[in-house]
């Protein structure tokens, strides 16, 4: 999302929020790569302070602002302190990465070895931990989480704690001392949330009148996994995909295929899908994930 787009999310969501210093351009792009973004990660500050919203902007000498996209106070506010890459994630494990890509359950964090800072957005949230979070917290957690989700087709398993990405020693956001919440119930009340902020169904027509049929649209194949796309992969969803480009128009990338072998060229013709959509260019490198294949298939 660019700056706009998460002000228009907010107000979509009826989230209150406030805008702090200069927090559109306010970020650590300089340091290091942002994007693609594929999730929110929660965490907690380790203080009850009242206003964090310098802390969160500026950092500290050791760690450099902004710690955060998204401030959340006690009082249910969320304070926008910086857009971009923000030093919050740290260093995680690539296997937890690619569970949150495939909306899979997380597996084990044992490993520090990949930058999460380029990857998530982040939430601080104005407690200690060592206590549960003030109502409108959780209340305003649930609808950022569901309006992230919303822009950018996620579900619930997009979400996930500080505490589940293997930087050492994290429990945020945690509950009691050394406690994290029980994710899987966060993200359950996250998908709640999330299915009540999507569009009602259409009203039954009115009787005695004829209803204007309708076509029903295309349902997208299941989104395998990003698994199936990897350097070197060979498989059925590949030509599958690669079917599907040609369809599209993006034929002229195969001299011959497509498939089975996951190629430079089928990533380059999913490169170019994604580029010439809005919804995807931010974060086109070439690999499918849920928003890439359910768009193609539209």
């Amino acid at each position: 999302m660019t700056a706009a787009q998460v002000v228009a999310q907010l107000k979509k969501f009826g989230i209150p929020f406030k805008e702090y210093k200069d927090w559109k351009n306010h970020n650590r792009n300089h340091k290091g790569k942002w994007g693609p973004v594929h999730g929110l990660m929660v965490h907690h500050t380790g203080s009850d302070a009242k206003d964090q919203r310098e802390l969160l902007y500026a950092g500290t000498a050791a760690l450099p602002g902004p710690l955060c996209h998204f401030g959340l106070a006690q009082d249910g506010t969320i304070h926008l302190v910086g857009w971009g890459r923000a030093n919050h994630a740290g260093s995680g494990d690539d296997d937890v990465l690619e569970a949150v890509i495939d909306e899979k359950p997380l597996p084990a964090d044992d490993e520090s070895n990949t930058d999460g800072n380029a990857r998530f957005y982040g939430v601080e949230i104005w407690y200690s931990g060592s206590h549960e979070m003030s109502d409108a917290q959780y209340a305003t957690l649930r609808l950022l989480a569901a309006a992230i989700c919303d822009f950018h087709d996620w579900e619930e398993g997009s979400v996930i704690g500080h505490g589940e990405w293997g930087s050492p020693g994290k429990w945020d956001p945690g509950y009691k001392p050394g406690k994290m919440m029980d994710m899987d119930k966060v993200r359950s009340d996250i998908k709640v949330t999330l299915s009540k902020g999507k569009p009602a169904e259409p009203k039954p027509s009115v009787p005695g009148k004829p209803s204007t049929p309708t076509k029903p649209k295309p349902v997208a194949p299941a989104f395998p996994g990003r698994y199936y796309f990897r350097p070197g992969a060979k498989n059925q969803y590949v030509t599958t995909l690669g079917k599907q480009l040609v369809k599209k128009g993006y034929g002229k990338f195969y001299k011959q295929g497509p498939g089975p072998q996951w190629t430079a060229v089928d990533r380059a013709a999913v490169k170019a899908f994604q580029l010439a959509h809005k919804e995807l260019k931010n974060d086109a490198d070439g690999y499918p994930g849920p928003l890439t294949w359910k768009m193609l298939f539209s």
